[in-house]
């Protein structure tokens, strides 16, 4: 049986990997792992943390001692890493934090990767250390060659990582990939992300902040596809490569608050233009050809089928959303745990 440790598995893309494998890897074991800060959730895994091949550890990554023991206690035979501080806002306000996640983590991982032997490391990382593209160059793409350059504390710290990841293989020859995907979107989604703020927000007929003109581009990525990519390289991806993950869904995001408000028939009135955030990047485009010649993978929600599928969630399942805004949830691993 292969033994797959996803770490950041209770945050949003993590807890989407963990059902994705369930469901088409049935006999792996997963070894979860999560910190369960305000992103982390244990309530989205709550269905699935009693199935046997399912082991739950409230961990921080950066913690060294806490780590080398959960490795000496599970001896994992692949590490999916997407542990991370990620909401650049955040990273502006408080960049210390994110560097200690997202750089002194991912060195403790790889640790203890090289300490206890591992088949594959595999490094979630964003297309947001490649910068940002110009608006009126629509020809333009990210692609694995596009040099870094980063322009937010967050995207700093993950270009860091991935350097750091690069070097772990050239220097020590740990069996690396890393793959850089665009803005994921769907179910489990944290509400103080574009999407899911603008779901609950329109959902109370109330304001929804849109930064500047509305006109910066993002490539969205159903976060189910995203998940199927990762599954595809860390099982037929060359040791030691990047791969870009992108949607094809480029969009403003003006476009994609009025596709939100269109699917609820909710008014545009609702929005209100604020004060853009510093250092917006413009555009985000990715070029995925790379996972398509090499892993015959590419995307299969369109945008427009994909935010139908995250809209039908989140009206599905208000409670989940709702107690994170009310911050209950967070009081969610106390109750599963407290007597155990």
């Amino acid at each position: 049986m292969t033994k797959v440790l996803i770490t950041g598995g209770a945050g949003f893309i993590g807890s989407n990997f963990v059902f994705h494998m369930l469901e088409n890897h049935p006999d792996y074991e997963l070894v979860v792992v999560d910190l369960l800060t305000y992103a982390g959730n244990l309530e989205t895994l709550k269905d699935v943390l009693d199935r046997p091949n399912v082991h739950f550890y409230k961990a921080d990554i950066a913690d060294r001692e806490a780590i080398f023991e959960l490795f000496e206690n599970e001896r994992p035979d692949t590490v999916v890493n997407f542990a991370a501080e990620s909401h650049v806002d955040r990273s502006i306000e408080d960049p210390g934090i994110f560097l200690r996640s997202n750089i002194i983590g991912t060195q403790t991982l790889m640790d203890a990767c090289r300490k206890y032997g591992i088949g594959r490391y595999h490094q979630v990382s964003t297309d947001e250390v490649y910068g940002d593209l110009p608006l009126d160059r629509p020809d333009l793409f990210f692609t694995e060659e596009t040099p870094l350059h980063t322009s937010s504390p967050y995207s700093a710290s993950k270009a860091s990582a991935d350097l750091l990841v690069q070097a772990y293989h050239r220097t020590y020859g740990l069996p690396v990939t890393i793959s850089r995907c665009s803005n994921n979107y769907g179910p489990y989604h944290f509400p103080e992300k574009l999407i899911p703020l603008i779901i609950s927000r329109a959902l109370a007929d109330e304001s929804l902040p849109v930064y500047g003109t509305g006109e910066n581009v993002r490539d969205w990525l159903y976060v189910r596809d995203h998940c199927t990519a990762i599954d595809r390289i860390i099982h037929d991806g060359r040791v030691g490569e990047v791969y870009n993950i992108g949607g094809h869904n480029e969009r403003t995001n003006l476009q994609v608050v009025k596709t939100v408000l269109k699917e609820l028939g909710k008014p545009e009135s609702l929005i209100t233009f604020v004060k853009d955030r510093a250092g917006h990047d413009m555009r985000y485009a990715i070029d995925p050809a790379k996972m398509m010649r090499e892993l015959g993978w590419e995307p299969t929600t369109t945008f427009d089928e994909g935010i139908k599928k995250t809209v039908k969630w989140y009206l599905e399942n208000e409670e989940w959303w709702k107690n994170i805004i009310s911050g209950d949830y967070q009081q969610y691993y106390e109750k599963m745990y407290a007597n155990r």
